[in-house]
């Protein structure tokens, strides 16, 4: 993919991009505000394979509070928008990395994700505009490593760029609703119970969530040297998620002192892969078992307690519906922790739907599609609220 470093300049209330000129009323060139556009530089056309593109950078929060720099795309339909304005469809990615440049979604990028990109496409033909963030750390800032499935800041990142997005374009709706694929899914979920309280002046209508990334903070206790080496590339991809997560652990919750449950290995292991892509840290862990890694099991109540505020996806306190798109043959998240999600969702009265595939993780069968357009569908033709 050809990666377009246009340079753009701040003009007080004016974004300049070469070749595109964006207005944005009244934004001062230094705002901080969570949800602030700080530029939205225009893309050529065929970028993502669609017109209308664009690279935000704006301000979030960790979840600490700090305001931070991260970015994201922005696509429009063409032509003229609705009345009331285009709707917005946020993208969750799924897993992609550490570091800078591994989110796959804005110019900055390491790398093409051209199969999102397909999904993209297929919501801006429908005719909502999308927004697509990188995630906190994994854009064109560099603001650490990635806190990997910690729930609050990717909802935050997700709420955030539709704020900005909606700064940047006025011709933005208020209504919006999100989609997320396996890490995107649980972004997804973590921005639907989020934007009851952080974005109450939107008017949100539903969340679509394929085989999210759920329920592991009921696993991570059992976690411990004793945990034998898994053969295989999925083994390895495993080690993967495992050293993603303890490292967005570590930098997030230094109360939890992970490093003392880490082997010498272990702690070199996360130093080093804090900064790479997804491929890279699948093969930096090659041949090294989850045990290898611990120096004992993180069963206590202090880390028991870190991992649930860091990555537990909520199962009450939404208030818009959710489609859950789950797959039998899924051992990326394994399909139990999926019937568990789906569990908890009815014993506490969310208004969800499920449709179930025979396929393996993040496969959408004919089915799930039919699904995804008509609650789509129903997004469309139901009037933006007052």
């Amino acid at each position: 993919m050809r990666l377009f470093g246009w340079r753009t300049r701040v003009f007080g209330a004016a974004v300049v991009s070469a070749g595109a000129l964006l207005v944005l009323p009244g934004i001062p060139a230094q705002a901080d505000a969570p949800g602030t556009v700080i530029t939205a530089t225009a893309q050529p056309d065929g970028w993502r394979g669609v017109s209308n593109g664009y690279s935000v950078d704006y301000w979030t929060t960790r979840s600490s509070g700090e305001q931070v720099k991260a970015s994201g795309a922005l696509i429009v339909p063409p032509g003229p928008a609705p009345e009331g304005g285009w709707p917005i469809m946020a993208y969750d990615h799924g897993t992609s990395g550490m570091g800078p440049g591994c989110g796959g979604q804005s110019a900055d990028s390491r790398f093409s994700r051209p199969k999102e990109d397909q999904i993209l496409q297929y919501f801006v033909k429908k005719g909502f505009a999308v927004v697509a963030p990188d995630y906190l750390g994994l854009g064109k800032f560099d603001t650490g490593p990635h806190p990997y499935l910690e729930t609050r800041t990717e909802a935050t990142a997700t709420i955030d760029l539709v704020k900005a997005a909606r700064e940047a374009r006025p011709d933005l709706s208020r209504t919006w609703a999100v989609t997320g694929f396996s890490q995107g899914g649980h972004a997804a979920l973590g921005a639907a119970n989020v934007q009851v309280t952080e974005a109450p002046d939107l008017d949100f209508r539903g969340t679509i969530a394929v085989d999210p990334a759920s329920d592991i903070e009921k696993v991570a206790p059992v976690v411990g040297p004793y945990i034998p080496e898994i053969q295989g590339q999925a083994g390895t991809a495993v080690n993967g998620f495992v050293v993603s997560i303890l490292a967005g652990l570590r930098a997030t919750h230094p109360e939890a002192d992970l490093d003392s449950y880490l082997t010498p290995l272990g702690r070199e292991t996360l130093d080093r892969t804090s900064t790479m892509c997804f491929n890279d840290i699948m093969k930096a862990v090659d041949g090294i078992g989850i045990g290898d890694l611990l120096s004992r099991p993180l069963s206590d109540d202090r880390m028991r307690a870190a991992i649930n505020t860091y990555m537990t996806v909520p199962t009450s306190g939404y208030n818009a519906p959710i489609l859950l798109l789950l797959n039998t043959r899924d051992v990326t998240v394994p399909s139990p922790l999926h019937a568990a999600l789906a569990a908890q969702f009815a014993a506490n009265g969310v208004d969800f739907q499920t449709i179930v595939g025979n396929g393996e993780h993040t496969e959408v069968s004919p089915q799930m599609w039919d699904g995804i357009g008509a609650f789509s569908d129903r997004i469309l033709a139901t009037p933006t609220k007052s």
